[in-house]
């Protein structure tokens, strides 16, 4: 979950502005409504990149699903792969090649044609740029080549069959905007003249950093053209800035709203809330000693956390459950694998057995065990640091139990709450001990799991291609087994235990899975489709779907899922589901955003 830090200022503001939002734009917002259908959204999580071969944290990537379309993306109804910029592929019989036909008739915004030779750079520009990679790199690691032989074809090929094919959630950009820049960390390439040449349904029109993002509706998008007119994505600086901004009429849509405000919002005139099932996992690094890709130690973590029992004494220390209940106001499941437990084909539950229970004795004796006795005081020769976001009031509440847990077995540990950015920093680094962190992960699992591997380790530090540091062969091997093996019943059971492994090594400790808690102004809008139908979340889709099919109030969507047009169609090449639309997403690392939390 990382990168390099996008640029901060804050200009200086109304006083109302200064407490609502980290900028000005929140008031002005409302008064841009006259012109058009405008759909305000707030941000209460900072954007690292718009450069989509950066952006990590889960209000970038978000964005950039709205104006770069994929191969394939994950369809609104059930998550199955459907057709994007892809409209059929299929694999050959030893499953090492793959053929995508790519859809004609594409333009990109600037007026140039969008062909295969745009996601064959793609793919290569990754495969070759290190700098490229950090957003994305896992999904090409076992591409031998991409090719584009002409525009309307693209062809894969692979060393080792993959099962992910179908589900690359990679955003293609245009080659003749993308290739003129040598350096991915250009500061050029957060900036609107790069980043507003799309081909997604939204085309980002202006970007002022920790303020506002804007995009326009794509009028020549293949779909047909969204009933919103315009996207804002404004700024705040925490849930409650946006929570009064949603009450005054100053934003449409708000989520990762706490229990109380949720609880609040319920029944109020004019807002309507929703309650999720997420794809988020919400965890505790345990920094196991972080390292490049060379293997060579990076950072300062305390080196006691190198030994997987004094990890797995500080996961004993902890209760999860008195979390859910006190912090989350019971909005979240108890937490075991990566993969969440809305994604029941893959996720793995701890036996009784297996979990690593709340039990300070245990803790105490592990502790023990391993060197670090209790001194008179009844501390021990262990002090540790605890990084959390500033902004969040998860991080801000859950970091008092977990400093009272740790000191009643015996540990010191200092809470050190700092800026979104300043927390993928030193964890991309590995300038961290324990940190909270959190991931939104993808319905196909290869690209959370890849992202544990040793191969993910990140090639200098302070590059974000690491999830947690971890590096274990046998991990690894369980990976490399399901990354290849298309029976599904049989990759499930390999994912599953892959996660058990990742469970008893503890690089994190899985403490929950969010249930999103949103709401939004339904005096001014009238539905958005959710991804899967009816059950997920409306904000931080695999997909694009909430935006482009939001209906306004007063209109009728004619179609599935609250799309203003459209309908599910069954499809061949694997028999997937396209959501056909006319008129109207995971992972992580970089370390610690979207798709870092």
């Amino acid at each position: 979950m990382a990168i390099s830090s996008p640029r901060r200022w804050r200009p200086a503001a109304a006083v109302l502005a200064a407490v609502l939002a980290v900028g000005p734009f929140a008031p002005q917002a409302q008064a841009q409504t006259g012109g058009g259908k405008v759909l305000r959204v707030a941000l209460v999580q900072e954007v690292d990149h718009l450069n989509p071969f950066l952006a990590s944290f889960a209000s970038s990537t978000m964005i950039g699903r709205m104006a770069w379309e994929f191969l394939t993306l994950p369809s609104a109804e059930d998550n199955t792969p459907s057709p994007g910029l892809a409209t059929s592929w299929k694999a050959s019989d030893d499953k090492l090649t793959w053929t995508y036909t790519i859809r004609q008739g594409m333009k990109w915004s600037d007026g140039q044609p969008v062909t295969a030779k745009d996601a064959a750079y793609t793919f290569n520009r990754i495969m070759s740029d290190p700098k490229a990679q950090e957003a994305n790199g896992t999904y090409v690691e076992n591409f031998a080549s991409v090719t584009a032989p002409d525009d309307a074809t693209l062809v894969i090929r692979t060393k080792a069959p993959q099962a992910s094919m179908n589900a690359l959630d990679v955003p293609i950009v245009p080659e003749h905007v993308w290739s003129p820049i040598g350096d991915m960390n250009d500061p050029k390439t957060d900036t609107v003249p790069v980043v507003g040449v799309g081909d997604g349904p939204f085309l980002i029109s202006e970007y002022r950093p920790n303020e506002l993002v804007r995009l326009k509706a794509n009028p020549d998008y293949w779909r047909g053209r969204s009933k919103v007119d315009e996207l804002q994505f404004i700024s705040y600086k925490n849930a409650d800035a946006a929570v009064n901004a949603l009450k005054n009429n100053e934003v449409d849509l708000v989520n990762r709203l706490t229990a109380t405000q949720f609880n609040a919002l319920q029944g109020q005139s004019g807002i309507t809330t929703s309650k999720a099932n997420g794809r988020r996992y919400r965890d505790l690094l345990i920094n196991p000693g972080a390292q490049n890709a060379a293997h060579q130690p990076i950072g300062d973590g305390n080196p006691a956390l190198k030994d997987v029992r004094v990890r797995q004494a500080i996961a004993r220390a902890l209760d999860p459950q008195v979390l859910i209940d006190k912090v989350m106001g019971g909005n979240a499941q108890l937490g075991g694998g990566i993969v969440p437990a809305s994604f029941p084909a893959y996720h793995w539950d701890p036996s009784d057995g297996e979990r690593l229970k709340y039990d300070p004795a245990a803790a105490n004796a592990a502790l023990d065990a391993a060197g670090y006795p209790k001194g008179p005081d009844g501390m021990r020769p262990l002090t540790l640091r605890l990084l959390g976001k500033a902004s969040e009031d998860f991080s801000q509440r859950a970091s008092d139990y977990v400093v009272s847990w740790l000191g009643a077995v015996g540990i010191k540990a200092t809470k050190q709450l700092v800026s979104d950015n300043e927390v993928s920093d030193r964890t991309n680094r590995g300038n961290y001990d324990l940190a909270f962190s959190g991931w939104g992960t993808s319905p196909d699992p290869d690209y959370v799991l890849g992202k544990q591997t040793c191969s993910a380790l990140p090639a200098t530090a302070g590059s974000s291609s690491s999830s947690a540091f971890f590096c274990d062969p046998q991990f690894d091997s369980l990976y490399q087994q399901e990354s290849t093996e298309l029976d599904q019943a049989k990759r499930a059971e390999l994912v599953k235990q892959a996660q058990a492994r990742y469970y008893s090594q503890v690089p994190s400790f899985v403490l929950e899975y969010d249930n999103p808690l949103e709401a939004y102004r339904s005096d001014r809008w009238a539905s958005f489709p959710k991804q899967p139908a009816n059950t997920g979340t409306i904000m931080e889709q695999s997909g694009y779907w909430s935006y482009y099919g939001a209906v306004p109030a007063g209109e009728s969507s004619a179609g599935g899922g609250g799309l203003s047009a459209g309908a599910w169609l069954g499809i061949g090449a694997g028999a997937v589901i396209v959501l056909a639309v006319a008129g109207t997403a995971v992972a992580r690392r970089k370390k610690s955003a979207d798709d870092q939390e």
